[in-house]
This record gives C-alpha cells, sequence and structure tokens, in this order.
C-alpha cells in the first residue's frame, strides 16, 4: 500500500489534513491573506491572526463557503502550501482522500475533485468520501454493517445531518447553521443589551469559554467599542445573555433532527433509538447544544472525544485499513 497518502476534510473554518507517511493530523485554520490583491502575505493560523486587524490593502478571507469551495484559486494555493508544509518540501506523487458533504449539487462535488487535481500536488490518485461515513469511521462507528446511526456535525457555517447504514448514507440534509451563526448571535445580544460592538473573535472566545465561566459562576470580560461614546471599553457580559441568545439556534438544529427522524425507516429508527444520536463537528462543543438536542428528541447523546477532527480521522482509517477503501469512490476515470 501507498505510504504516501493524504486525508483532507475541508472545513469552512479549519482544515484538517492526515498524512499517512508520518500518522500526523494537522488542524489550521483555513484562511488566507492576500497583499495588494496578488501576493501571499500569510495562510492557516498565521492569516488568523491578522483578521480584523489588517490594513485595507489585505484581503483576508476563507475561500470555503457554507461548506462548499467559494474562491477555488486561493483554496489551491492553500491546499498546495500546506501539502508542501507536511512533505517539508520533498513533494512526491501521493494519492488523496478528500472529504465531501453530501447534501451538495454534483458541480460543488466535483469542485473538491479538481481542487485536488489543479492544485500542483502531484496527486495520482483522487478518491472522495462522502462526509458522513467519515464521520461513522471517525467515531469508532462500524459503517459497512446494516444498523442505523444518526451523526449530527455541526460545522462553522453548516450542520449536516445523515443517517448511515450498510456504509452509505440512507438521508442527508444540510442546514446554514453553525458556529457563525452562534458568534453572530452573541455579537447581536451584546450589541443590544450593551451598546457594544464587539470582534467575531471575541464572540467566538466567549461561545468557546461558556462551559467554563458557568461553572465558575463568572460573567465574560470582553472588550469592544461603545456604540454612544463611540470609545473603547470592557464590559462583563453574564452568561445567561449567551445562553439566551443561543437558544433559537439550538432549536434550528433540534427541528431539523426531528425532520430526518420523521422521514427515517421504521428498522433503522429502531436502531437509532438503541445506539442515541452522534454529535461532532467543531461547533459541537458550544455548552447546552448537546442538552437541548436530548432533551428535544428524547434520544441518548454521545459527544465524539475530539469533535474537530472526527472526519480526518475516518479518512485516516480508510488510508491505514483495506476493509474501508469500498466507501471512498473515484468521481472520473483518471482514479484509479
Amino acid at each position: 500500500m501507498a505510504n504516501n497518502a493524504f486525508g483532507i476534510d475541508l472545513g469552512t473554518n479549519n482544515i484538517k489534513i492526515y498524512s499517512r507517511s508520518d500518522d500526523h493530523i494537522l488542524v489550521e485554520k483555513n484562511m488566507i491573506a492576500i497583499e495588494n490583491k496578488n501576493t501571499l502575505f500569510a495562510y492557516g493560523d498565521s492569516a488568523f491572526e491578522m483578521y480584523e486587524k489588517a490594513p485595507g490593502n489585505f484581503h483576508i478571507s476563507f475561500p470555503l463557503s457554507n461548506g462548499v469551495i467559494a474562491d477555488i484559486k486561493n483554496m489551491e494555493t492553500l491546499v498546495r502550501y500546506f501539502i508542501n508544509d507536511l512533505q517539508h518540501g520533498n513533494g512526491k506523487p501521493a494519492d488523496f482522500y478528500i472529504a465531501v458533504p453530501t447534501d451538495v449539487t454534483e458541480v460543488e462535488k466535483r469542485a473538491f475533485y479538481d481542487l485536488i487535481r489543479d492544485a500542483g500536488v502531484k496527486a495520482k490518485k483522487i478518491m472522495v468520501v462522502e462526509k458522513a461515513v467519515a464521520d461513522g469511521l471517525g467515531l469508532e462507528i462500524d459503517v459497512k454493517n446494516s444498523q442505523g446511526v444518526l451523526v449530527v456535525n455541526v460545522g462553522y457555517e453548516t450542520t449536516e445531518i445523515s443517517i448511515l447504514s450498510l456504509g452509505g448514507i440512507v438521508l442527508s440534509r444540510l442546514i446554514k447553521t453553525g458556529g457563525q451563526k452562534f458568534d453572530e448571535a452573541i455579537r447581536a445580544a451584546v450589541r443590544k443589551e450593551f451598546s457594544l460592538v464587539i470582534g467575531g473573535k471575541t464572540a467566538e472566545t466567549v461561545k468557546i469559554q461558556l462551559s467554563e465561566l458557568e461553572q465558575t459562576g463568572q460573567g465574560s470580560v470582553v472588550y469592544g467599542r461603545d456604540i454612544v461614546t463611540g470609545l473603547p471599553v470592557e464590559r462583563e457580559i453574564p452568561t445567561k445573555l449567551v445562553v439566551q441568545c443561543l437558544e433559537e439556534h439550538f432549536n434550528t438544529i433540534v427541528d431539523n433532527v426531528k425532520v430526518i427522524l420523521e422521514r427515517t425507516p421504521p428498522e433503522l429508527a429502531a436502531d437509532i433509538y438503541r445506539h442515541g444520536i452522534y454529535l461532532t463537528g467543531g461547533a459541537s462543543q458550544v455548552s447546552h447544544l448537546a442538552d437541548r438536542l436530548g432533551v428535544g428528541t428524547g434520544l441518548r447523546i454521545n459527544v465524539a472525544e475530539d469533535p474537530m477532527t472526527t472526519v480526518v480521522f475516518g479518512l485516516s482509517k480508510i488510508i491505514k485499513d483495506d476493509n474501508y477503501k469500498s466507501v471512498a469512490y473515484a468521481i472520473e476515470g483518471m482514479s484509479k
């Protein structure tokens, strides 16, 4: 088996790449900073450091939007540089396994394949894996048996709700609710209650720290600009306000999970009742989401140990274990 293989999970917020040669998973921000329209200045975490702070001649962006590729040129650049970093500048031909969302058009799926083909990474073979199937493998579920499994992956801009059985996807639904919507809700609530404008990074920090702050009984200290005076100020935001503003988006996810459950064949529904729901994805760690999902559906919630990397961990299993090779497929004739 080829030792030189990569598994790629292109998240809107984070890119995760598994390298077979050193058995390592790279996690970096899926971001690029372009100076004066055509010069690459920074990428990954270093581009994120500049986000919301850079002068006007820098364009800092996410090349993915709502789980699909919005800016293929910049995405190709990012993939090329990350793969080059993982290969320590020694670019050798490699096999690539890339995770794609299920509930997107064939053209959007095709873009993931074209991205690897045209990124200049010497791809010998390009295989596509449905994201939900990779999620199932990453959660240590035997996706190839006939048991029904419900996986809810809450990402940065989207949430993918999928029912798996026999190595395939029976039902899938992609909704545009995720970590970014949570951040926007926090920003809107702080603006309304405290007349304070805060940045996206600050809102993300509040969201991540919520569980810890609730345990200690403290509020979240934020810095921003007062709308009335226009001056920078510090405020303490009560956790109760944060929980309340997230409630609406939690309910959206719960309602969509119920829609999928209503369409599930009875035999698979029985399996799901026995196993519960598998919750994963970077934004699934937000405090109270798992509880709301459990109360709303009446099912047990199995939370992933490392939700950020379940998809790419699943891809690593496909690369390493021939038993799972059948869940990956080629889009075009060049992949043998």
